[in-house]
This record gives C-alpha cells, structure tokens and sequence, in this order.
C-alpha cells in the first residue's frame, strides 16, 4: 500500500512565490582570483546519484579536479553552476598548518563556513561526511559558492583539494525528476508559515521546531525536534542508517520573511550526529528514525515538540508545517480556502498504524509533524494520496521511544 500511494501519478512540481528562495546575488567571476570550476566539472555517473524511494531528489553530483594552494594566484576557487539552488563542496583532503583555514562562502558573505586542520564543530564550523576520505562542507544557498584559503604563507604547494560538488535542482528540474502523489487535495491552501504569525501565533510558534533536511546532498525530507532532549525525528524512508545520518543538513528556520515574498534567509544548519531507533516491521511500518544532531546549542532556541501519547478521535482539528517540495516552510491549516474549512483528522482508524487527512502536502513533506489544537504531534506525515493523505499514529511512536526521548 504505502509505494503503490507513493507512485499514484507523475505531476509538475507546483511552487508558491517562496519556493526554493532562489534570490540570487549574481557577482561576476572576475571578480575572483579564479574562474569558476561549473564549466570543468561533469556529472557523477548515475549509479553515484542520490535516489531513495519516497524521498522528493533535489541535487545532482558533480564531480571536479580543483586544488587551493598558496600561491597568491590560487588562493580562492569559484565553485558555480548557474542557476543552482545550493552548492555543496566536498574536500578529499586539507593540508593546513596550525592557524590556517579555509571558508566556503557565498559571493555576499551571508553564509560562510570555515575549517581548520582540526575539524572542530565546537569552535568552527559544521559538516557532513559519507565515509570516505575527506569531508563535506555545509552547503551554500545560490548557484556559487566562494572557496578560500587564508594563510600568511607566502608560498607553497597544496593547501585543499576539492573533488566533487553537489548543486541544487532548480524549480523545473525537480518537478522533472520527482514523482509527485497525490497529495495536494483539491486547492492548494498552504501558506508561507509568517502568513499566520498573527492570526495563527501558536501554530507559528509551533513550527518554529521543524527544519528542512538535505539528505545527502541531493534529496529532501522534513524533520523536527522532539522532547527536551537532543533528539530529532523524521520517516526512515528519508533517512535509515548511521551514514545517511552523519551525511544529512537540518536547516532550522529556513522560510520566508513576509507573506509570500521571495526572501529566506539561510537559517542555522546542523548535521546529523548519532542514530538512536528506527521503525522495524513490513507491513506494520510506522516508518520512523530518531536521531541527535551535532552543535545543538545552536538550535535549542528554535523550541521543541511533543508527542501525544494517546490515540486521536476522527474529526479532530490539525495542521502540518514541512518542507513541501523543497520550498521555505509553508503551514497547511485549512482545507482548500483560507477562512474556511479547518483540517480535521478524516479517520483516526485508518488502518492499525495510520491516520487519514486531506490537509495538503507534497514532495518533501515526508517526515512532517501533524498537530493537533493542543499543539501535541498526533502523527508523523508520510504517505500521499488524495483523500487519504496518512501519517504513523504517534501514540504507536512513543511507545517505541519512550525510554529515549523527555517527551515533557
């Protein structure tokens, strides 16, 4: 049941004005002290390609030959493809002495990530890393990232090497390369989530605990924080095993600024620490992964969610905040019409392990949280298919979690 709903029927990718946030900053390549790598660069082949059943792909690999070193003339490396939605540049190795670091930067310099010889998250910055030699810098919104080396050397060999990339799909390619559900039912009602800051201050407030997850470097999933504790939770159809998890991105607060405006801004972005539990089971899948992150003190503030430790009731008001398509955080709280018909739980007894909803999801919505009005999660999202939109009862979850997670 659960792929044949996931497979229900290919559809263009539907975006709203916030979508992927791709309000660039175009700076010339001159620029730099170095052309830009896009054009040296080829495709990994396809068997290196991100690909997970019901996980929505929004990247590709790439793959270059490129090194910094401490020659004046190749200190800074351009790594672009244009109109990428992020670029995430993975070193194969750092040559660095003590005191010397590189950044990986944005051409404005709103995002920037720096790494030393030591690998520090405590005092630089994050990464991610899939097992073999090297590491994973944070990925860097647009279609240009800046690579730097800072050294007071004056001369020498190679400092850095960097050897594959992964760039963001834009809007048309991931309604290309993904099959979408049925999960947009009827009218699309969702909003950007500071559409409701004021007449929705709880369900704002709420979602304020759910970030986008990169997994990867080229698929997308939702994810949220659970408990008091560093613990997060998504479906294990988006991530399963220790190595997706050391090599995924939670973006916390990436959503846009005003209602319907093309403006997010880079949010704070963690890795994947250690997974703790992931859902066993064939047909009784609850279809779960818990897992901590690194650098949690920077993403303690973004607050926490609770799960209802009780069945819910059919009729049952409800909202889901997620990372629909890759896009900035939208909010679905009514039905088809704003001010009109409020989600409600369409069957609390879909099946053993479900319950049913037509509140609008798509693509990436996978491991969102569904509220209740008391703000308790009463399920996790992740199947798709009008009118039956379903998501793992959370009483079910709890039961499998209690003893790791302060649920408050």
């Amino acid at each position: 049941m659960k792929h044949a709903l996931r497979r229900l029927r290919m559809a263009a990718v539907t975006l709203g004005a916030c979508a992927l946030g791709l309000s660039l900053v175009s700076v010339p390549a001159e620029a730099y002290a170095a052309p830009p790598l896009a054009p040296h660069s080829e495709r990994a082949p396809e068997s290196e390609q991100f690909s997970a059943e019901g996980v929505t792909t929004v990247g590709e690999l790439r793959t270059v030959d490129s090194a910094l070193s401490y020659a004046r003339s190749s200190r800074t490396q351009v790594v672009k493809h244009p109109g990428a939605a992020y670029i995430k540049v993975h070193f194969s190795s750092l040559r660095l002495a003590h005191g010397e670091y590189v950044t990986v930067s944005s051409p404005d310099g709103r995002e920037s990530y720096r790494y030393d010889r030591y690998l520090n998250r405590a005092t630089g910055s994050d990464y991610t890393t899939d097992g073999q030699p090297g590491f994973w810098a944070m990925s860097v919104g647009g279609d240009t990232a800046v690579v730097t080396l800072h050294s007071s050397r004056p001369s020498g060999g190679k400092a850095a090497t960097i050897d594959r990339f992964w760039r963001g799909y834009d809007r048309t390619e991931i309604g290309q390369y993904n099959l979408s559900t049925l999960s947009v039912c009827s009218t699309d009602a969702r909003r950007d989530v500071v559409c409701y800051q004021s007449s929705h201050p709880s369900e704002y407030a709420r979602s304020n605990a759910v970030a986008r997850l990169l997994i990867s470097g080229g698929g997308l999933c939702t994810t949220w924080r659970v408990g008091n504790t560093n613990r997060m939770l998504t479906n294990k159809h988006c991530i399963s095993t220790q190595s997706a998890v050391s090599g995924s991105e939670m973006q916390f607060n990436y959503q846009c600024a005003t209602c319907g405006g093309a403006n997010p801004g880079p949010g704070t972005k963690v890795s994947g620490a250690t997974l703790y539990r992931v859902s066993s089971g064939g047909s009784s899948e609850l279809d779960y992964t818990l897992y901590s992150v690194n650098n949690f003190s920077t993403i303690q503030g973004f607050g926490t969610l609770y799960l209802r430790t009780t069945a819910t009731s059919t009729g049952t008001q409800m909202y889901i905040p997620g990372h629909g398509d890759g896009s900035p955080k939208r909010l679905s709280i009514y039905e088809n019409t704003q001010g009109g018909a409020r989600c409600t739980v369409r069957n609390a007894n879909y099946n053993t392990w479900n319950i049913s909803y037509s509140c609008d999801t798509s693509g990436g919505n996978s491991g969102s949280p569904v509220l209740d009005s008391s703000h308790r999660v009463i399920a996790l999202h992740h199947l798709g298919g009008c009118p039956s939109n379903q998501g793992a009862k959370s009483h079910l979850i709890y039961n499998e979690i209690a003893s790791l997670i302060d649920n408050g």
